[in-house]
């Protein structure tokens, strides 16, 4: 796996950052994660955007410009061997003695790296997937992409604890997210999601099944979703670049919906899983790396 690690390009096992770099220490830094598809990025510069967005909410300031961003992943896409990948990039703060506040004037440490992107299979989703309802119990500025990930990484494992494959959170008695994902449920029809807001990351896939369902003509809403209209979903998804837009047929052991369909991937998602599809497939005839 070749890697970039503050200007120079190396194979993974070469890396090397200081102890006292502030991400080591602290967590103080953002991420963001880009699927690939057919070695072209998918919405790079939506990602790119809300790093940007993340790195100014934490005042650090962003080490590249959009070009030079685009050339550094092209670059990694270019050095490693899979067709579909997930590039992960990361910026920290910077070295510096440790001390809580942040240390100005520090160069920024930038790591890129590229792993095969596994997305669900038919089968998987045709199955769909289980999840347990927790509170969310992490920090109030969820929308900055932080490499701070104890909460999410504590309800995912709470999750795989129950035999699930994601936490689904409420916080005073309201859907948030999930522990790495969106979340999307269907009442009557009707598309529903919580709105972006300081308790959820604004989701570059969440995004791309809201402009579906616009183009679509299929009815939705983005509003507050509380608990108990969650638990009465007729279908839940949830959405992320390597889930894409995934099935929830199980929720606190019990199936979602009700009659016939109950525990089953819904019309409603199947609808939007296969216009998800097709606009995946315009990104592979577009040119690479873009």
């Amino acid at each position: 796996m070749t890697v970039y690690l503050n200007g120079k390009f190396m194979p993974i096992e070469e890396a090397r950052i200081p102890v006292l770099d502030r991400g080591f220490m602290f967590g103080d830094g953002v991420y963001e994660v880009i699927p690939v598809y057919t070695r072209r990025a998918f919405r790079l510069p939506e990602h790119l955007a809300r790093l940007q967005s993340s790195l100014e909410a934490i005042r650090i300031a962003n080490p590249h410009s959009l070009p030079e961003w685009t050339a550094l992943i092209a670059r990694i896409i270019e050095a490693n061997p899979w067709e579909d990948q997930g590039v992960y990039l990361q910026v920290t703060r910077g070295v510096a003695a440790r001390d809580h506040r942040f240390s100005p004037g520090l160069t920024p440490t930038v790591f890129i790296m590229a792993n095969p992107l596994v997305t669900p299979t038919r089968e998987q989703i045709d199955r769909g997937g289980a999840a347990v309802v927790l509170p969310d119990f992490r920090w109030l500025r969820c929308d900055v992409k932080s490499t701070s990930l104890l909460g999410n990484c504590w309800l995912r494992t709470l999750a795989a604890d129950e035999g699930c494959v994601e936490a689904i959170l409420v916080r005073d008695g309201f859907l948030t997210e999930a522990s790495a994902s969106s979340v999307f449920m269907v009442k009557n029809g009707v598309i529903i999601a919580p709105p972006k807001s300081n308790l959820m990351l604004p989701g570059v896939t969440y995004d791309v099944v809201l402009e579906i369902a616009r183009a679509q003509a299929m009815a939705h809403e983005v509003r507050p979703v509380a608990e108990t209209e969650l638990r009465a979903a007729d279908e839940l998804w949830i959405t992320s670049s390597s889930k894409e837009v995934f099935p929830i047929t199980t929720l606190d052991h019990a199936p979602v919906g009700h009659g016939p369909n109950a525990g089953k991937p819904g019309p409603v998602f199947a609808r939007i899983y296969a216009h998800y599809q097709a606009f995946k497939e315009t990104v592979m005839r577009a040119p690479a790396h873009v």
